[in-house]
């Protein structure tokens, strides 16, 4: 997912305790999972707080409103397992991933996008849901 991803800083911005200015590109990237007829009822983030797991393969992304609050989050992650054809050479396959997007609507409510592989062999599937609170 590419939310998750560092954006980079013009020369004129500065980066402050892992909050960036919104970009052209967190804009595209942050909408990418929105439905067309939902780009209204969301609030738009003005900065990001992106973290990265580095003992396993994952990413989590913060979106901020005006007022400090959450009203966008995003992460990835996977799992992976070592497989092989000969039982002589291994390589890692996706055991589990899983993608999830979510915003924060005018009404208070969160539109939720989660996709979930449960194997390399199985294509993702996806689903929206609304909740009352944010993803955690």
């Amino acid at each position: 997912m590419e939310n998750s991803r560092p954006l980079p800083l013009n020369k004129d911005q500065k980066n402050t305790a892992g909050k960036l200015p919104i970009s052209a590109e967190a804009t595209t990237s942050w909408r990418a999972m929105l439905p067309a007829r939902w780009c209204d009822a969301v609030e738009v983030p003005l900065y990001f707080e992106h973290h990265k797991e580095y003992e396993i393969n994952a990413r989590r992304c913060i979106g901020y409103d005006a007022d400090d609050q959450p009203c966008f989050t995003a992460h990835n992650y996977t799992q992976t397992r070592l497989a092989s054809d000969d039982d002589e050479e291994f390589y890692e396959v996706v055991a589990y991933a899983e993608q999830l997007a979510a915003w924060r609507m005018r009404d208070e409510r969160w539109l939720i996008f989660r996709s979930i592989t449960a194997s390399q062999c199985t294509t993702a599937r996806g689903f929206y849901s609304i909740s009352p609170d944010m993803p955690r």
